[in-house]
């Protein structure tokens, strides 16, 4: 796992497949997404690195239920006590009450989302002992007050989360960069491509300077621009 400061408060972890990000406050430490199933050790291990306590771990916020985003979540939660958040339409996938919707492939997808699952470790993950369910319109308390912001496409209950204190937004899948150049993309391996669509300008409307992707190298500087100028790309079907 690297781990790269993207602002003095703001690390990014990368894993093979997939990221997750760690928010520092004074008063406690908030991660958003939580990697692949095997991950929680490391995320413990780095946030020591960076000189804090695992313990100090408040929250664990999941843009969605995908497996290399939830798969660590419940390895942090029991021994640290963190409280996992992730929308009511994703929370009883997360649970593993009822098994999760695949994605709706084009035809050029499969391919890629065959390689990206052969990286990922398999079996049942550890489940968090207790998941909260995010409302629309919840506000999370981090970075000076954390925004719900509903982006459904890439699954029913997709969230981003927009500090608007600090112009940072975190897109989950809905939107992505390209490992090649980086370039802003809409995300792939959707329930819905429209939908997508539709969130992803939703999310470009937004006061935003650092963006941060569930893929791809974040946009550090006028992301809000950047967002706007790829998602006027994109068209939905009707």
């Amino acid at each position: 796992m690297d781990v790269v400061e993207i602002l003095p408060r703001l690390h990014l972890l990368r894993f093979p497949v997939g990221q997750a990000y760690l928010w520092s406050d004074e008063d406690g430490l908030t991660l958003v997404d939580a990697g692949p199933q095997g991950a929680g050790a490391p995320i413990a291990d780095a946030i020591r690195a960076l000189g804090r306590d695992p313990a100090e771990l408040r929250r664990i916020v999941l843009t969605h239920f995908h497996e290399d985003h939830m798969g660590g979540a419940g390895e942090l939660s029991g021994p640290y006590g963190a409280e996992v958040l992730v929308h009511r339409l994703d929370a009883p996938f997360v649970r593993g009450e009822v098994p999760a919707p695949p994605p709706v492939y084009e035809d050029w997808e499969r391919p890629l989302h065959a390689a990206a699952l052969a990286q990922l470790p398999q079996g049942e993950p550890v489940r968090p002992p207790r998941v909260s369910e995010l409302s629309d319109t919840a506000v999370l308390d981090f970075g000076g007050g954390a925004r719900v912001v509903p982006a459904p496409g890439h699954t029913d209950g997709s969230i981003a989360l927009h500090l608007p204190r600090h112009g940072v937004l975190f897109t989950g899948d809905a939107v992505a960069a390209s490992p090649v150049d980086g370039t802003v993309a809409l995300g792939v391996f959707n329930l819905d491509r429209d939908r997508v669509v539709r969130s992803f300008r939703r999310l470009a409307a937004l006061d935003t300077e650092v963006a941060c992707f569930g893929h791809g190298a974040p946009v550090t500087e006028g992301a809000g621009e950047a967002l706007r100028r790829s998602a006027d790309g994109y068209r939905t079907s009707v």
